[in-house]
C-alpha cells in the first residue's frame, strides 16, 4: 500500500480538504486514486463549531456581493467563486440530501440546525466516490524532486507517493480542533512564503471598567462606527446589528466582522468605539421622545423616569455617563443635560485596546502568499503539483458564511484542476 501512487493526496478533512477530494472525483479522477490524511479521528472538527454548531455553510447573497465580504485581496478570489458559486454550494448540498434554509443576512443553514448534517453529507459524499481517508494521520513531510511533488511522508514512517498534494490544514485558530499551524511549517520547508499570521473574527478588548458591567447585554439592533482617535472624522468601520458584552469587552457579529475590518489598525494604536443605542431615531426625534417622557413623568425622579429608554443593564451607565444627578427631578432637567443623555445615547464611547486570541478566533488573517498561487488553479507557483484551499491561504472574510464559500469554492477550484491536468 505504501508504494502505491495516489492521483492526489489532500492533507486536511476539514471543508476545503473534503471539497478538493470529491471535486477531482466528479471532475474525472478515480476515487480510489484519492487519499485524505487527517490528523484527528473524524473530518470536519471545524465544521462541527462554525454557526454555534448550526453551520453557517455559506450566504446566499448575489455572487458578486461575495467580493465586498472580503476585506483584501478580493479579485484572487474571482475564478474560485466563479468556478463554485454559493448558488452553487446550495445546490451541491440540496442535490445530496441535505435541505437547506436561508436566515436574516442571506445566512445559510441546514434546515435541521445540524453541522453534523453538512459533515456526513460530505462523507456519504466521498464514500460513494470510493475516496479513503485515513484518520490519526501526522504528516512529517512532503517530498519534491525538481520542484514537483513526488510523496507524503508520515510521523509514523509510512511513505505515500503522489503526482500531486493539497495542502488544507487550516489556520491557527480553535487550535483544539487540529488548527495548530502545522500546515505552515509544511509550507515554508517548500519554500513558500508565510505572511504574517493573526486572529481575525475575533472579539475586542476594552479599557473602561464600566462596560465590565455589562457583560452578558447583547443588543440586536444597534449601529456601531469605529475611528482613530487621531482622525475622529474617519470612520475605518460602520455597521447596524448585534453585538455582545463580555467580561473582557465585546463580541458578537458586529463586532467579530469588525475585526477583520481594523485588524491592521488596532496593531498600531487603540481604537474609538461609538455605539448608537437609538439607530432609528434622530437625535432630533430622540429629543421629542424625551420630553415626552419627562412632561409624563415630571415630579419623578430622573432614574426612575427613564427605565424605557434602554436595557435595565444599561440604564446606570448611562445616567452615570451624561453627568446628570440620578435623584434629580425631571422638572428640572436642563437642556444642556439633555443634550448630554442624547450624545450618550447616540454616541457612547468604548476604547478599544486590541483583539483577543487564536483560541477565541473564528478564522486566521494571514496564511500562504498569493503571490506564489496560481489563482486560476489553486496550484503553487513555485513547485508543480502542489495545490491550496481554504483557510491556509492568506485569505480571510466578513462573518456570515463567507469564509466557508471561501473553501468551498478554493477546494472545489484546486479539485477540479488536478482533474484537468
Amino acid at each position: 500500500m505504501n508504494m502505491r501512487e495516489y492521483e492526489l493526496i489532500v492533507i486536511g478533512a476539514g471543508a476545503a480538504g473534503m471539497m478538493a477530494a470529491i471535486s477531482a472525483a466528479q471532475n474525472g479522477v478515480s476515487g480510489e486514486k484519492i487519499l485524505i490524511l487527517e490528523r484527528n479521528e473524524k473530518p470536519g472538527k471545524k465544521i462541527y463549531i462554525t454557526g454555534k454548531g448550526r453551520c453557517n455553510l455559506t450566504n446566499a447573497c448575489e455572487t458578486e456581493e461575495l467580493f465586498l465580504n472580503i476585506p483584501k485581496q478580493s479579485k484572487f478570489l474571482y475564478s474560485a467563486f466563479y468556478a463554485f458559486t454559493n448558488m452553487q454550494v446550495i445546490d451541491f448540498f440540496e442535490n445530496a440530501g441535505m435541505k437547506t434554509k436561508i436566515e436574516r443576512g442571506n445566512r445559510v443553514f441546514p434546515v435541521s440546525d445540524h453541522a453534523s448534517d453538512v459533515i456526513g453529507t460530505l462523507k456519504r459524499m466521498m464514500e460513494r466516490l470510493h475516496i479513503r481517508v485515513e484518520y490519526h494521520a501526522l504528516v512529517k513531510q512532503i517530498l519534491t524532486e525538481d520542484a514537483q511533488i513526488r510523496a507524503v511522508v508520515l510521523e509514523n514512517g509510512r511513505t505515500y507517493h503522489a503526482k500531486n498534494v493539497l495542502l488544507a490544514t487550516g489556520g491557527k485558530s480553535y487550535p483544539t480542533t487540529g488548527s495548530d499551524g502545522l500546515g505552515y511549517e509544511l509550507v515554508r520547508t517548500l519554500g513558500h512564503t508565510i505572511t504574517e499570521l493573526r486572529p481575525s473574527l475575533v472579539p475586542f478588548t476594552t479599557a473602561e471598567e464600566d462596560i465590565k458591567e455589562l457583560q452578558g447585554l447583547a443588543p440586536k439592533n444597534v449601529r456601531v462606527q469605529i475611528v482613530s482617535p487621531k482622525q475622529p472624522k474617519k470612520v475605518i468601520y460602520d455597521a447596524f446589528g448585534e453585538m455582545l458584552f463580555t467580561h473582557f469587552g465585546v463580541s458578537g457579529p458586529l463586532m467579530l466582522s469588525a475585526s477583520a475590518i481594523v485588524n491592521d489598525a488596532i496593531k498600531k494604536e487603540n481604537l474609538c468605539l461609538k455605539i448608537d443605542w437609538k439607530p432609528a431615531l434622530s437625535e432630533e426625534q430622540l429629543d421629542k421622545r424625551l420630553l415626552k417622557e419627562f412632561e409624563e413623568n415630571k415630579n419623578k425622579q430622573f432614574k426612575n423616569a427613564v427605565t424605557n429608554l434602554a436595557p435595565a443593564k444599561l440604564l446606570p451607565i448611562l445616567i452615570a455617563r451624561s453627568g446628570i444627578e440620578e435623584e434629580k427631578k425631571v422638572n428640572e432637567i436642563t437642556k444642556e443635560e439633555r443634550k448630554a443623555l442624547i450624545d450618550c445615547l447616540k454616541s457612547f464611547t468604548v476604547t478599544l485596546t486590541g483583539l483577543r486570541g487564536f483560541q477565541e478566533a473564528i478564522i486566521t488573517r494571514g496564511g500562504v502568499a498569493l503571490k506564489e498561487v496560481n489563482p486560476s488553479t489553486m496550484e503553487s507557483k513555485l513547485i508543480q503539483g502542489l495545490y491550496f484551499a481554504g483557510e491556509v491561504l492568506d485569505l480571510d472574510a466578513l462573518t456570515g458564511g463567507f469564509n466557508l464559500q471561501i473553501a468551498w469554492s478554493t477546494g472545489y477550484l484546486a479539485g477540479m484542476s488536478v482533474a484537468g491536468q
